[in-house]
C-alpha cells in the first residue's frame, strides 16, 4: 500500500453537542478506505444515518470479495446500505428520514478509487491545485436542495471516479459545512496544515457559531507504494533456466521446483525464487509473484528466511537466505517429532500467524512442505517458508491452502480466518506427531466428507492428556467450538495446567464425565449397601 498519513476533524454547528457528520478511516496492508457522511439535518435520523452508513462500509471493504473490483464493490456496497436505509425508513417512520450524504475514496496500490452521493466533497491537491473530484447532487438554481442522498429512494446512482496517485498528492473529504465557509483558495493554499486547522479556520471565520457541522478529513500520500514500484520495474521474466545459468551474478545450480533454485555467488549460497513463465501472458499471476516478493522482503521475523529485492536485477526474482536444515515433511516421512518439539513447533507458528495479523495478513499454506527444521546440537529451530499463497485475512481466495490442511468451511468458500488458520496449525501438530492425517488425506477438486478424528495419541502414546484436547480443539470441525483466535490457543499451549478436557458434541454427557460417574456410581452402590445390611441386621 501507498504510505500515507492522514488527519481528521469534525465540529457540531451552533452551540450543539453533537454533530451528524460521521467519518471513518480504515488501512490493511493493501488498501485504505475513507469516508465522509453528512447526516441531513432536515431528516429526523440523519445522524444516524451518517454513521450506519460510514460503519458498513468500512466493514464491509474489510471482507470484500477478493474476485470483486474495487467499483464493483463500491457500487455493491452503497446500493446494499441504500436499500436498507430507505426500508428501514419506511417502516419506522414511513418516509424518508434516514437520510446523509456519502464522500468515499479507495486507495490500492497507486490508484484512487472514489464515489459520492449528494453534496459531500472530494478534492485531490497536487502541484499546488486544489481540483474536485466528486461531483455535487444539488439542484443547480437552489443549490442547497440535494437531487440525490443515501436512503431516500429505493436506488441510487453515486458519482463514481478514478484517478493514478502520485507522491506528495493529497486528497479532502469534507462536508458542504467546510467548502460554503472556506474560500476554494484557502482550501487550495492550506490543505497541507490538515483536518484540524481547516476546520477551527472555519470555526473562527464564524466566531465559533457554525452555520452547519463542518468536518474534514485529509490524506497525505507520503511514499507511493513499493508494489507499484516493482510492478513498474523494466525487467524481464526469465525463461527456460537452466543449471550454469548466470543471472546478476548468481549462478544456478540446482532447481527444487519451476521456479525455484538454489544458486551461489561468489562463496555464498542462496535460494532465488522467479516469476512463473505464466506471468508473461497472465497479469494477475505477475501481480501475485510482485505481492509475494514484496511480503518475503519486508516481513521480517525470526521464524522467517531473510529475504531481498536485488536494486538493479535484470529479471523478476527475489533472493532469499538459504537455510541450512530439513524439509519438516521430508524428516516426517521418517518418523513423528518429538513432544517437546512439537510444542516448539506449536508455538512458533502461532507467533507467526499473530506477527502477520498485524498486517491483516495470513499464511494461507500452513503444512509440514512450507517448514524447515534446523537442529543445533541439542536444539531445533523452525523457520516458515513459502509467501506464494499468503493473503489478506478475511480473503475468500479459494484457491489459498493445500486440501488436507483447510478448514471444512474454506471448501465452501467461507473467509480465511483466524479459526481457519488454527486449524490448518492444528491439522500440521497432528500429522507431525503421528504422521496420519486426522481426516484423511483430501486430494485437489475433491469434495471431502469429514467424520470424527480420533485422539492423536491413539496413534502416539507419548501425546499427553491435555495437548490432545488442545489439538483436538484446533481441528474441530464446528468452527464455534474451536478456538478463535491465535491467542486462545497460545494461552493454553503455555498452561497446560488449565486445559479442559476436549469432548465432541457426540460424546455422551456420561463418557465426558466418566471417572466422576463411575466414582458416583460407586459411591452410590456402597451407600445402598450399608443401607442394605443396617436393615438386614436389624430384623
Amino acid at each position: 500500500m501507498q504510505e500515507i498519513k492522514h488527519s481528521a476533524f469534525g465540529l457540531a454547528k451552533g452551540r450543539d453537542l453533537t454533530s451528524d457528520d460521521f467519518y471513518a478511516i480504515n488501512s490493511n496492508a493493501q488498501t485504505t478506505i475513507a469516508i465522509i457522511c453528512d447526516g441531513v439535518g432536515s431528516a429526523e435520523a440523519g445522524g444516524r444515518a451518517a454513521q450506519r452508513v460510514a460503519s458498513y462500509l468500512s466493514n464491509n471493504f474489510k471482507i470484500r470479495p477478493k474476485a470483486w473490483s474495487i467499483e464493483k464493490s463500491i457500487q455493491t456496497f452503497i446500493t446494499s446500505i441504500n436499500a436498507i436505509l430507505y426500508q428501514e425508513s419506511l417502516e419506522n417512520y414511513e418516509r424518508s428520514e434516514l437520510l446523509t450524504t456519502l464522500g468515499l475514496v479507495v486507495i490500492e496500490g497507486d490508484r484512487l478509487y472514489g464515489a459520492n452521493v449528494g453534496d459531500s466533497r472530494v478534492y485531490l491537491h497536487r502541484g499546488g491545485i486544489l481540483k474536485q473530484l466528486s461531483y455535487d447532487h444539488i439542484e443547480q438554481d437552489k443549490s442547497h436542495i440535494l437531487t440525490q442522498a443515501i436512503g431516500a429512494q429505493g436506488s441510487v446512482e453515486p458519482f463514481y471516479f478514478e484517478n493514478i496517485l502520485e507522491q506528495n498528492d493529497k486528497i479532502l473529504l469534507c462536508s458542504d459545512g467546510l467548502y460554503n465557509t472556506l474560500s476554494y483558495e484557502y482550501m487550495q493554499k492550506n490543505l497541507h496544515l490538515g483536518a484540524h486547522s481547516l476546520v477551527k479556520e472555519a470555526s473562527y471565520l464564524t466566531s465559533d457559531n457554525l452555520a452547519d457541522d463542518t468536518t474534514a478529513l485529509v490524506i497525505e500520500i507520503v511514499k507511493k507504494s513499493e508494489f507499484s514500484t516493482l510492478k513498474m520495474q523494466k525487467v524481464s521474466i526469465a525463461q527456460n533456466l537452466q543449471a550454469k545459468d548466470v543471472i546478476d551474478g548468481y549462478t544456478l545450480e540446482r532447481s527444487l521446483n519451476e521456479t525455484t533454485w538454489e544458486a551461489y555467488k561468489k562463496t555464498k549460497r542462496y535460494i532465488l525464487k522467479f516469476a512463473p513463465e505464466v506471468a508473461l501472458e497472465d497479469e494477475k499471476i505477475l501481480d501475485l509473484f510482485i505481492k509475494e516478493a514484496w511480503n518475503a522482503k519486508r516481513l521480517k521475523a525470526p521464524f522467517f528466511p531473510k529475504a531481498v529485492i536485488p536494486k538493479n536485477r535484470t529479471h523478476r526474482y527475489y533472493v532469499m537466505q538459504k537455510i541450512n536444515g530439513q524439509n519438516l515433511h521430508e524428516i516426517l516421512n521418517e518418523q513423528p517429532l518429538k513432544v517437546d518439539d512439537a510444542l516448539k513447533l506449536c508455538g512458533v507458528l502461532l507467533s507467526m500467524s499473530a506477527f502477520l495479523l498485524k498486517y491483516d495478513l495470513v499464511h494461507g499454506d500452513i503444512k509440514p512442505h512450507n517448514i524447515i527444521l534446523i537442529t543445533n546440537g541439542q536444539n531445533v529451530e523452525f523457520k516458515i517458508v513459502d509467501f506464494g499463497l499468503t493473503t489478506e485475512i478475511f480473503s475468500t481466495n479459494s484457491k489459498a491452502g493445500t486440501p488436507s490442511f483447510l478448514s471444512p468451511e474454506r471448501f465452501l468458500n467461507e473467509a480465511i480466518s483466524e479459526s481457519s488458520e488454527i486449524f490448518s496449525i492444528g491439522v500440521t501438530l497432528y500429522y507431525a506427531l503421528t504422521k496420519k492425517y486426522p481426516y484423511g488425506e483430501i486430494e485437489p477438486f475433491q469434495t471431502p466428507s469429514f467424520k470424527e478424528a480420533k485422539k492423536p495419541s491413539f496413534y502416539n502414546q507419548n501425546i499427553p492428556h491435555w495437548l490432545d484436547s488442545i489439538i483436538l480443539r484446533s481441528i474441530v470441525l464446528d468452527k464455534e467450538q474451536r478456538y478463535a483466535h491465535y491467542s486462545e490457543m497460545a494461552y493454553e499451549l503455555k498452561n497446560p495446567q488449565k486445559v479442559a478436557p476436549y469432548f465432541s458434541k457426540n460424546i455422551s454427557l456420561i463418557k465426558q464425565h466418566e471417572v466422576f460417574f463411575y466414582k458416583l456410581s460407586f459411591i452410590t452402590m456402597t451407600i445402598i449397601n450399608i443401607v442394605l445390611l443396617i436393615w438386614i441386621n436389624s430384623k
